[in-house]
């Protein structure tokens, strides 16, 4: 295969593979099917029980089922015309049942309430350490091609603090998740987007003044590689450097600062259809956190990014260069305990959040995308018995021109013009814990993607026109049970 981008040239061995390349190549930026998925997984409030105390460590196993249904789970467009590859009647959306089986199990060394009968003289640890791992096994229900879908998605993470709670420190961090990415048109999960990421760093850890600073300086290796044929051309390595910090200048206030420089590279871009381009995106942003009352708190940071996409002198090469940020208001529902402590006030679990974010993203479509959402969050915890989770929000994703390459004599060059799209979505979540160690929990959640643009894609000499188009709607439900420790 040879490539010449700057004249769109690009050679193909096999049309009928390249032309089902272009008409799945959106599904990564469509459907994400990893194990946080589940809403008990994202947040280990939610998660965790009261665990087993072993030596100096505490263990949290657990495993939860769940049964339910997923309207769309190939992510297709509810469009209807002969030339969309991606929609009826060619291939409609197709509904499914589920079975979803988590295992879970996190330990870790002892937190503070473990530590309240301990010797009061006892000296600071010299080392902390926690790790994960959960996993979640999808069998389905429906038609053969959608029963062929069964696989098991991963997520692991492990960290070790060097010193932690003293002025000067350290840490070591690694983590690993397996991504499952149907093929949005085609069913056959061998011509699947499943990914694997992995990623390990370490961090060099300032908080002096009684941790009136906090500031941190690192790196991050993070490499990202597709499982199967068809999805090679996307896999890439960073590298990354980041500092951060916080710097309490009140007792309920602080300054925020993060800056991040990476080092983002297509391994082997010369074997996608889209042109795709290497880059050093860089990030900078600084703002300030802080309670306004006992019950009211507000998050306000913008700086600037920009992509820096390489080579910047091709005409194919497009640069997201805006301001980012985010804004941030938090009501408390009940006595929030942090209140004295600024930094620590998100650990109150009945919140209610409203807020907006502007960024941008790395993207296997236009090389990125930028992205303005506004949101809307909450939270609330019931007795210690029942909890309530409901998320919300919608935005504009804003995508560059994109560039085909030419291919088996297919045409090259513009394929769209640069175009946003709508997206919204909706999470409930809820549990209800009969004892401390289980309960009964449903999620349901609706996602939708509104766009104008159907996406043109290259066909050879005598064969009808088709296009990608990229309106989506899914609805997902699921009832279950969860044991936790």
């Amino acid at each position: 295969m040879t490539t010449t981008k700057r004249g769109f040239t690009r050679k193909a061995t096999h049309t009928t593979a390249l032309i089902a390349g272009i008409v799945a190549f959106v599904a990564p930026l469509l459907v994400t099917r990893d194990a946080s998925a589940q809403e008990f997984l994202k947040d280990r409030r939610y998660q965790e029980g009261i665990g087993y105390r072993t030596g100096d460590f505490e263990l949290h196993p657990g495993i939860a089922g769940e049964v339910g249904y997923d309207s769309n789970w190939f992510a297709r467009s509810n469009k209807v015309g002969p030339n969309i590859a991606n929609g009826a009647p060619q291939n409609p959306p197709l509904e499914a049942g589920l079975l979803r089986i988590t295992p879970s199990f996190t330990i870790s060394t002892l937190r503070a309430q473990r530590k309240e009968g301990d010797s009061a003289a006892a000296a600071p640890p010299t080392l902390g350490f926690r790790a994960g791992v959960a996993g979640t096994y999808r069998e389905f229900i429906g038609k053969q091609e959608i029963r062929d879908q069964r696989n098991m998605s991963v997520t692991a993470d492990a960290r070790l603090d060097i010193l932690p709670q003293q002025p000067w420190g350290a840490a070591i961090f690694a983590n690993f998740a397996r991504t499952i990415q149907p093929n949005t048109v085609n069913a056959d999960p061998n011509n699947s987007f499943n990914r694997d990421d992995v990623g390990v760093g370490a961090e060099v850890i300032a908080i002096p003044g009684g941790g009136t600073l906090d500031w941190r300086l690192g790196y991050q290796l993070h490499a990202t590689l597709f499982e199967d044929t068809q999805g090679v051309g996307f896999n890439n390595l960073t590298h990354e450097i980041f500092t951060k910090g916080r710097w309490k200048f009140r007792p309920r206030t602080a300054m925020l600062y993060d800056a991040t420089l990476r080092f983002r590279n297509y391994t082997q871009a010369d074997r996608t259809t889209q042109l795709l381009h290497s880059s050093d995106p860089l990030r900078a942003r600084l703002g300030l956190e802080g309670l306004i009352t006992p019950r009211f708190s507000l998050l306000g940071i913008a700086g600037y990014g920009t992509t820096f996409t390489r080579p910047g002198a091709d005409a194919t090469v497009k640069q997201y260069n805006s301001v980012i940020g985010q804004l941030e208001a938090k009501f408390f529902l009940t006595a929030n305990p942090a209140a004295e402590q600024g930094s620590a006030v998100s650990l109150s679990i009945s919140t209610l959040t409203l807020g907006y974010t502007r960024d941008f993203s790395p993207s296997y479509l236009g090389d990125f995308y930028g992205l303005d959402r506004g949101y809307a969050k909450v939270s609330y915890f019931f007795a210690g018995r029942a909890i309530i989770a409901l998320e919300g929000g919608a935005g504009a994703i804003q995508y560059p021109d994109i560039f085909f390459a030419q291919a088996a004599g297919l045409p090259g060059g513009l394929a769209q013009k640069s175009f946003t799209d709508a997206r919204v979505d909706a999470t409930l979540f809820g549990e209800y814990r009969f004892t401390n160690t289980f309960g009964l929990n449903t999620t349901l959640r609706y996602t939708a993607n509104f766009s104008g643009t159907q996406l043109p894609l290259p066909t050879a000499a005598g064969m009808p026109a088709q296009v990608y188009d990229m309106n989506w709607r899914r609805f997902e439900a699921f009832i279950g049970a969860r044991w936790f420790l």
